[in-house]
């Protein structure tokens, strides 16, 4: 495939995997009259994927430091796979959940807490597409390509992986169940 032709294809997957999360937040979906026992367990999950990923990103910024390309490849995609299962984790708990959690107003950490959340919101939409165009120029050998993308990416994604517990653990107090 060409470069625009794998450009289209990245970008259209961003913008469909962020549509599909807008309208599960929107509860445009029907949800189940029962919510079943696993989907108040995500959250959790999420969290331990998301600090997952923020330690693998950390240890492949180390072996590349140090030329070791093999073990940075290895944690990169297996930090990939990782985001991705949190994906289908996050997508899967928004549509099954029937009330979302919501931080207290009278909080005097709330505007702290939506800060966090909405930068890691609109930080996690704009990452996607940059990590899967570094994964393709990565898996592809274009170096040159690849650091120029990563010199973006990675701060971005290691600041969504770390954000996302943190709004964990700001947020699990007030979750359902």
């Amino acid at each position: 495939m060409s470069d625009k032709a794998i450009f289209r294809l990245i970008m259209t997957v961003s913008v469909v995997i962020f549509g599909a999360v807008i309208i599960l937040n929107k509860k445009i979906l029907p949800v189940p009259a029962v919510t079943p026992e696993f989907v108040f367990k995500l959250p959790k999950l999420n969290a331990l994927l998301n600090g997952t990923c923020s330690f693998l990103l950390l240890l492949s910024f180390y072996f590349i430091r140090q030329k070791n390309i093999v073990a940075h490849r290895k944690l990169n995609i297996t930090a990939f796979v990782l985001s991705s299962l949190f994906l289908l984790s996050y997508v899967t708990y928004h549509w099954l959940i029937p009330q979302e959690a919501t931080f207290p107003k009278d909080n005097s950490l709330r505007p702290v807490y939506l800060f966090i959340l909405i930068s890691h919101i609109v930080l996690a939409a704009i990452v996607l597409p940059l990590v899967l165009m570094s994964f393709h120029r990565g898996l592809q050998m274009n170096v040159e390509k690849h650091k120029k993308i990563v010199h973006w990416a990675y701060p971005i994604w290691l600041y969504v992986t770390i954000t996302g517990v943190v709004v964990y653990l700001m947020i699990s107090p007030y979750y359902p169940h």
